[in-house]
């Protein structure tokens, strides 16, 4: 019996911590110059949607997460947290991302990270490993493929044009196009990039040893390049059904990392997710779920569109409505304290008009309370309220709030609708 030691070593990896909106620049807590050439180019290749890029730094936006660059790691925390006085920002972060189904509730990183001092790179890679164990566990598949090659016995189709310029003078060959049944198909390709760049990538010791076993444990397979179409073209039946989770956190790490992305060698693998969708996500599922716990007639849909001019359309993040009435509500991931820009008004009366919703409403995070107004209309049409409705991400406990579906619905004035016995 062959025994096998894996060596694991610590690496030290720097990390800086910022909000959205803050600066970071060169020089500040190792970020070095070559940090900085690195971040452009991301940004570059992503249509400068992750940061601005100002003189010798960058001033991050509304995405959040992480960066992990040569030995440098840069989260970058909600500005919620910042009104919080210091509440666990990565709970909150989790806890939306679970209830948006961008981690599986069931998983060990999530459930450990309250006890593990865990980046959100390493609750993914985590994640990534367990269901590659557990599909090692259950037994990997296998598939048909057509593969040509020399042979010793003719099956499949022979090659004419490829027997005779390979096989002039080895009479006992055939080259031929048959097929193959075995691991070696596209799933398992792409799994075994995502396996490679968690090995690269990781710096988190308590891992190194569980990815080189899942990397040893795991079959040769051919290497190919992924991009996402790779991952478009696949399609599953009862048999790949197993693999759908892997596959998701696979395309999430593939397409995040940029491997030689500056001058230099050192390779990049950035998670960042924007508020701005995750907010008005987190908002939209759990408004379906308090509405489906109280069994109301309301139907609640998610960027509904229509047509506006020129080609362009209206998307409201948010539409409500039953057989009487139809509300909209646009979220927006801005500080309670901030001035309500006109030009959100003006969007959201838009909505109004275009939906024919007697109410609308902006909503943000935080705590102010606002009550609904009419909006100045000489047109002939019914008068459309407004109101800039507030609700608080975090709980009284630091937790991120599971009622904010509830609070939403107090705002709008809704419960006079519902039957008195089921608030």
């Amino acid at each position: 019996m062959q025994l096998i030691q894996f060596q694991v070593q610590k690496t030290m990896t720097k990390s800086i911590v910022k909000y959205e909106y803050q600066s970071l620049y060169v020089g500040e807590n190792g970020f070095t110059n070559k940090h900085w050439e690195a971040l452009v180019k991301l940004n570059s290749l992503h249509q400068n949607t992750y940061f601005d890029i100002i003189n010798k730094g960058i001033r991050f936006k509304e995405h959040v997460g992480i960066i992990q660059i040569d030995g440098l790691s840069i989260e970058i925390h909600p500005k919620a947290d910042r009104e919080s006085k210091g509440k666990q920002w990565k709970n909150v972060l989790l806890s939306m991302l679970q209830a948006c189904n961008r981690l599986s509730p069931k998983s060990a990183g999530a459930a450990n990270v309250n006890r593990r001092n865990l980046n959100l790179l390493e609750i993914y890679f985590e994640l990534f490993i367990t269901e590659i164990e557990t599909l090692l566990h259950q037994g990997l598949i296998k598939k048909y493929r057509k593969e040509t090659k020399n042979v010793f016995a003719l099956k499949g189709k022979l090659e004419f044009a490829g027997n005779i310029r390979k096989n002039t003078i080895h009479k006992e060959r055939f080259y031929t196009t048959h097929q193959v049944y075995d691991k070696n198909h596209t799933i398992h390709q792409i799994l075994a990039v995502a396996l490679e760049i968690v090995s690269k990538v990781n710096k988190a010791s308590y891992l190194a040893s569980k990815i080189a076993i899942a990397r040893f444990s795991f079959p040769e397979v051919k290497k190919i390049k992924v991009t996402a179409e790779t991952f478009d073209k696949i399609h599953f039946s009862r048999k790949e059904k197993p693999y759908t989770y892997a596959l998701e956190l696979a395309r999430l790490i593939i397409l995040n990392y940029s491997p030689d992305i500056s001058t230099g060698r050192e390779k990049m693998l950035s998670l960042l997710f924007n508020m701005n969708d995750l907010w008005e996500e987190y908002v939209l599922v759990m408004l379906r779920k308090h509405l489906l716990k109280i069994n109301s007639d309301w139907q609640v849909t998610g960027q509904e569109s229509k047509s506006f001019i020129q080609g362009h359309s209206l998307r409201p993040d948010i539409v409500l409505r039953n057989a009487e009435q139809t509300i909209i509500i646009d979220t927006k991931w801005k500080l309670g304290n901030q001035y309500i820009s006109v030009q959100d008004l003006r969007q959201v009366y838009t909505y109004g008009r275009y939906w024919n919703a007697e109410k609308v409403m902006l909503l943000y995070p935080g705590i102010t309370k606002t009550k609904f107004e009419t909006f100045a209309d000489e047109l002939d049409n019914p008068q459309i309220t407004c109101k800039t409705g507030f609700v608080s991400v975090i709980d009284e406990n630091g937790d991120l709030d599971k009622s904010i579906g509830e609070k939403v619905i107090e705002l709008l004035g809704l419960y006079k609708f519902f039957d008195k016995a089921i608030q």
